[in-house]
């Protein structure tokens, strides 16, 4: 009798706990749905969230009255050290003045130029003495991409096709929360300023 419960806690405790796992799985998934609005009848960043470098979902709506910039960004990309410093730069020179905001997303997608971790990623822009808001490392292109993302490229459409084609695209948001232009990873942060000026 003992043996027969025994082997019957065998099979059933790891059944159960694959139940729960399932369970959690599906209680994340249907979380995650449901933490973004559908990005196609979005009209605002306002309306989304996304988790920051610690894991910590932000709502966007924390950016309401602000200039933002969002860009996509790599730590091993030849573009790397040039757009960090500029975009260290406006934050230092704009975010008390002007209310600039920010919002830096790693993205792994171009030759494997994010390789890291978060931890990783944390340590890279520590040593670079970043103040802007740097975001968990997400994809902005194909199916898998961050309703954020799918959202930026609906409004704002590139050249020869509305994907991301590089590290560092650069998107400047208006104070409502609408993405109002678009900029090429060949577009230094500092001439950025022209466009922003006519958002402050």
């Amino acid at each position: 009798m003992t043996i027969g419960f025994r082997r019957i806690c065998k099979l059933v405790v790891p059944i159960a706990g694959s139940v729960l796992c399932l369970s959690r799985a599906q209680f994340a998934t249907v979380k995650m749905a449901t933490a973004n609005v559908d990005y196609k009848a979005a009209s605002s960043i306002h309306e989304f969230t996304a988790k920051n470098i610690k894991g910590e979902d932000v709502n966007l709506d924390d950016y309401k009255g602000h200039v933002c910039i969002i860009v996509n960004v790599a730590s091993q990309c030849g573009l790397t050290a040039n757009n960090y410093k500029q975009l260290n730069e406006l934050y230092d020179q704009y975010a008390e003045s002007k209310g600039l905001r920010i919002l830096a997303f790693p993205c792994n997608q171009f030759a494997g130029q994010e390789p890291g971790d978060s931890e990783q990623i944390a340590c890279f822009i520590s040593d670079r003495k970043v103040k802007f808001d740097m975001f968990e490392k997400i994809d902005v292109n194909g199916d898998t991409a961050h309703p954020l993302w799918k959202f930026l490229k609906l409004k704002q459409g590139g050249t020869l096709g509305n994907f991301i084609k590089w590290n560092f695209t650069k998107f400047i948001v208006d104070k409502n929360g609408v993405p109002v232009e678009r900029h090429g990873p060949n577009v230094d942060p500092k001439d950025l300023v022209k466009s922003l000026e006519k958002y402050w």
